[in-house]
């Protein structure tokens, strides 16, 4: 595997674990719940960007793609469901 593909797939990674801290950070301080549902959303896509990076380059024989797409799933569900209750 290509260096540059490692660094890119660790950068996702940290960019999204770092929205996710940012977000419940903002959050604790302004306790406005959109900041919460999103930090729950960035939370699906670390795990997805995880799941992609052993996936891909930890063991690239496994087939993890279910999983990946739940978890984006389950993130992107969740902040659907926070502009729905928040229109409300």
């Amino acid at each position: 595997m290509d260096t540059w593909k490692v660094a890119l797939y660790l950068l996702a990674i940290i960019t999204s674990f770092a929205c996710m801290i940012f977000l419940f950070r903002g959050y604790k301080q302004k306790r406005v719940r959109l900041l919460f549902w999103s930090g729950v959303c960035f939370v699906g896509l670390t795990v997805n960007n995880v799941l992609l990076f052993v996936d891909l380059v930890t063991f690239p024989a496994m087939d993890l793609r279910p999983a990946r797409f739940l978890a984006s799933l389950a993130g992107m569900l969740c902040m659907l469901y926070s502009f729905i209750w928040k229109s409300q």
